[in-house]
């Protein structure tokens, strides 16, 4: 039986013969006797050495063996020993080895000497010997070569690109092995990875490049992406220059420089195994949703190297890619690049936490990248209590579809047949369910949701459906309930016949027809259909990133132009409209296995059991989770209430602190720290005591726990439902807007004393407020800059949607001295909301009023003088003698001089008296 050190190299021989090397004795030396010669046990002055590396001939590295289990940090430096100390007869590349590998066979590193700050890393597998030869003839290594880049020519870019590209290059300088990327669904996360994959190619001579995308038809868009990237100051098209391949077989191209491809059959290529292209059709937040597993079992490939690519880019990396695929990923010597909207605590984790860039949706949205959204809750009583066939009904035959088939058949029902929400449209389908949804669409979607346009046209609309059955059932009911043909309606899911679905995504994209698609996840996440402005949830999703993916398709900006070619009644996209018809929005999403152990124990109860020393870890995990799930409902006023009570922490922190007390690995390294490698059972359960005792010790605080259960009780609605089969409730989500108001106004008053807008607003009676144009762009600006990046249009429609009686019209779309109209009503000065240029016509036709009564009046040419200075003012705030020459409105006029002419010498003073009867 071999010893554990013999069994080490065997592993290690394979390995190596698998890579291409040639193994010997050092009795058969032969170091000519092919390209990469591996000889074992080589005499060098500092000792015997376990295998020397040649390469074409000449010494270039070596290899440390070690049994299994032995840690290889260390072993580092005894490589090094060897790699300084050569004789002097032996031909080699430099004057010391240059690659140093140690390995157990199981587990290898290996470090380049030749690297600025040569630092190990780990290995799949052992580098092809043509590759070191590669290396070795390249005057600097790639990490040499990426501390080189040249500044980023910033035309054509958005600030957030220019973020993310800069500080993906500044990570990658510093030799860190992975990075993530977070942009806004929206915001160009393929064209910034074109940006930096051209660089990393043109500038640092990347060998290749793998882009991994969560479904087929992500690819064919992302290589579209590709060839209509122009890369500045170039004269041709990425494409034009370089080979972009998007993978359709097992061959990889040699020449290709970027390489397209699903997980999915980069894992069946990597194993040997064909796949079908319906096989990597489906996206992978769903696949694996829910699904527990081993690392997907992999053996080292000669047909793909682990250097065949230097990068690997990881579009929207869901959860899949640090649990069953994690293995593809670490097979190839590749540093990791993750794009997401969306990060995780576990995808941040994977990344090692080195977010380069953060643009969150919210941003986006105050930037004008994106549009934001409103949530319209539709309830029927199917959808809330589920369903059954009363006793009076058995007997009663009742149609059975194949859900394979989709044949129908009959069948006689022998006892009571009861369903529940859940199972609705996937064990049992109520098409009377789908048409109430519908109906209840149709009905108030030209009233309530979108009344200012004509209703010839159906805004365009993306219904989300459980599966391929349930999205025929909701494209017949479509069309029956709005009375339309089939062209109107169109179902687009991988398992569509006679129509190509890619055709209906581009049609459903640039053509009036159709109006709504119905789709399973064919485009729930990164297809891009900018004229979308109605989503419709009529399934549930648990995946806290599948669902923001989800929601992204809705969020795009579209010019006027385009949106008007394919709905003609339609002005301008300002946001979009979530219908959420099955709760939706209000069901927790797990990035994971649920934190949440004791759903049917009571928040309170809970808190107090922990509080009288319940340390359980199901009890634990549930108080965190719902820790957690409290804190992203909080108001900023909430937050500092609880920060007060609990010392300093938000409930995402305790919660933190709880999953830490009941991480092993976070006991393990607190118990080695303590007591050794080595503890009794005593002293191990002494420390897990002693950290879900400190954890859980904000909570022996009764405010903190009555505080808690207040918010808590603050934040859940409960609705009764009437009991007929017919809608519930339909209207939009006063939830979410009650939380803008909120933080709109916890915001002007935390900032009542710094911002001068402010200070003047909260302090001078209404008529002496005189407001300069840089005070309140200093008051959006500041309102726009933090969380939760309050936009002015989304806190104004906040106050319609609750307190609509009082709010008339709707913001100048980019006139900040709309602000000044929603401070003064949220202060109480005002008694209704209405737009800035409404309030200045109206105390312009009193000032008017009171002039004639005072015996001043004015003839027509002077009254358009007037008004085009109101105007101003309306939009500005202030007006000065010098903007009758820079504003076009008022110089085209004839300037100061053409006023003072029609207005009289007494020009200035009538400016000052105007700004204060107008605006102040």
């Amino acid at each position: 039986m071999q010893q554990p050190e013999e069994q080490a190299r065997t592993r290690i021989d394979q390995l190596l013969r698998d890579a291409g090397w040639v193994i010997q004795d050092r009795s058969d030396f032969d170091r000519q006797a092919a390209l990469g010669v591996a000889v074992r046990e080589f005499h060098l002055p500092a000792g015997y050495c376990d295998y020397l590396l040649f390469i074409d001939g000449k010494a270039a590295g070596v290899i440390e063996a070690k049994k299994a289990g032995v840690t290889l940090s260390g072993v580092a430096e005894q490589s090094a020993k060897y790699v300084a100390q050569l004789p002097e007869h032996l031909a080699r590349w430099e004057q010391q080895l240059v690659y140093h590998y140690e390995s157990t066979g199981d587990e290898t590193f290996f470090c380049d000497l030749r690297d600025p700050k040569p630092r190990s890393r780990r290995l799949f597998a052992f580098h092809r010997p043509e590759t070191l030869h590669e290396w070795l003839c390249q005057s600097e290594t790639l990490r040499a070569r990426l501390r080189q880049m040249p500044p980023l020519e910033t035309q054509g870019l958005r600030d957030c690109q220019i973020e993310a590209i800069q500080g993906l290059e500044g990570s990658l300088a510093e030799d860190r092995l992975r990075a993530l990327i977070q942009l806004a669904t929206g915001a160009g996360k393929t064209f910034t990875a074109c940006s930096f994959s051209y660089r990393l190619i043109r500038h640092a001579g990347a060998k290749r490049i793998l882009f991994l995308v969560d479904r087929n038809n992500l690819g064919d868009q992302t290589l579209k992406e590709f060839q209509n990237f122009q890369p500045v100051g170039a004269a041709n098209r990425f494409t034009d220059t370089y080979i972009v391949q998007h993978l359709h077989g097992h061959h990889i191209d040699p020449d290709a420089k970027v390489v397209i491809t699903t997980i999915q059959r980069l894992y069946a290529m990597l194993r040997g195994k064909p796949l079908e292209e319906a096989d990597e059709e489906a996206s992978a937040f769903e696949q694996w949703e829910g699904e527990q597993g081993e690392p997907l079992p992999l053996g080292y490939n000669p047909e793909i190297p682990i250097e065949t690519f230097d990068f690997i880019i990881t579009d929207e990396c869901h959860r899949s890619i640090y649990g069953l695929w994690r293995q593809v990923l670490e097979y190839f010597d590749a540093s990791l690049i993750g794009l997401t909207a969306t990060p995780s605590k576990h995808t941040l984790g994977f990344f090692n936490q080195n977010l380069v860039a953060e643009y969150p949706y919210e941003r986006s949205v105050a930037d004008g990248v994106n549009v934001g959204y409103e949530i319209y809750r539709i309830r029927t009583r199917v959808t809330e209590e589920g369903g059954k066939v009363e006793p009076g009904d058995v007997g009663y035959q009742v149609p059975v579809r194949d859900r394979r088939t989709r044949k129908m058949r009959y069948e006689t029902l022998d006892e009571e047949f009861e369903y529940t929400g859940k199972e609705l449209d996937r064990s049992v389908v109520n098409p009377n369910q789908i048409r109430t949804v519908l109906q209840t669409y149709r009905d108030r979607v030209f009233t309530e949701l979108f009344p200012e346009r004509t209703g010839e046209w159906l805004p365009k609309t993306l219904i989300f459906a459980k599966d391929d059955n349930h999205a025929e059932e909701i494209v017949h009911a479509v069309r029956e309930v709005f009375g339309e043909g089939n062209d109107f309606a169109k179902k687009i899911t991988y398992r569509n016949s006679g129509e190509d679905p890619k055709a209906l995504i581009k049609a459903f994209r640039v053509d009036p027809m159709p109006r709504v698609a119905v789709t399973v996840d064919m485009i729930a996440t990164g297809t891009d259909i900018k004229p979308v402005e109605v989503l419709i949830f009529m399934r549930d999703v648990k995946s806290e990133g599948y669902y923001e993916q989800m929601k992204g398709r809705g969020v795009r900006t579209i010019p006027d132009a385009d949106l008007k070619a394919v709905t003609p009644d339609a002005e301008t996209k300002t946001r979009f409209i979530l219908i959420d018809a099955v709760g939706v929005t209000e069901s927790k999403k797990n990035a994971s296995q649920p934190l949440e152990r004791k759903p049917t124990l009571s928040f309170d109860a809970l808190l107090e059991q922990v509080a009288m020393g319940r340390r359980d870890e199901d009890a634990v995990s549930s108080l965190a989770a719902r820790l957690a799930a409290l804190d992203r409902k909080l108001t900023d006023e909430d937050r500092t209430r609880l920060a007060e009570a609990s010392g300093g922490q938000a409930p995402r922190q305790l919660a933190n602190r709880l999953l830490d007390a009941i991480d092993p690995d976070s006991q393990q390294a607190a118990i080695s720290e303590r007591h050794g490698p080595a503890p009794t059972p005593e002293q191990e359960q002494a420390v897990v005591q002693e950290r879900l005792d400190e954890a859980c010790r904000p909570f022996d605080r009764p405010a903190l726990r009555t505080l808690l259960k207040e918010i808590k009780q603050k934040r859940d609605i409960v609705i009764d439902e009437v009991t007929t089969d017919a809608l519930v409730h339909a209207d939009f989500d006063h939830q979410r807007a009650e939380q803008t108001i909120s933080s709109f106004k916890a915001f002007i008053e935390e900032h009542r004393d710094e911002l001068t807008a402010l200070q003047i607003l909260y302090n001078q009676p209404l008529g002496q407020q005189r407001l300069t144009y840089a005070a309140i762009r200093e008051l959006v600006n500041a309102m726009l800059e933090k969380p939760p990046h309050l936009a002015v249009a989304n806190v104004w429609q906040a106050y319609k949607r609750l307190e609509a009686s009082q709010v008339r019209g709707a913001p100048v779309d980019e006139q900040l001295t709309e602000v000044v109209s929603l401070v003064r009503y949220a202060l109480g000065q005002t008694d209704t909301l209405e737009p800035i240029d409404a309030v200045v016509e109206r105390r312009f036709n009193l000032w008017l009023g009171r002039e004639k009564k005072a015996g001043r009046e004015y003839n027509t040419e002077q009254e358009a003088w007037l008004r085009s200075i109101a105007a101003y003012l309306a939009a500005n705030a202030e007006i000065a003698p010098r903007d009758f020459m820079e504003v076009p409105s008022l110089a085209d006029q004839g300037g100061i001089l053409g006023a003072r002419q029609v207005l009289g010498n007494g020009l200035n003073e009538m400016l000052n008296e105007l700004q204060e009867a107008l605006v102040a």
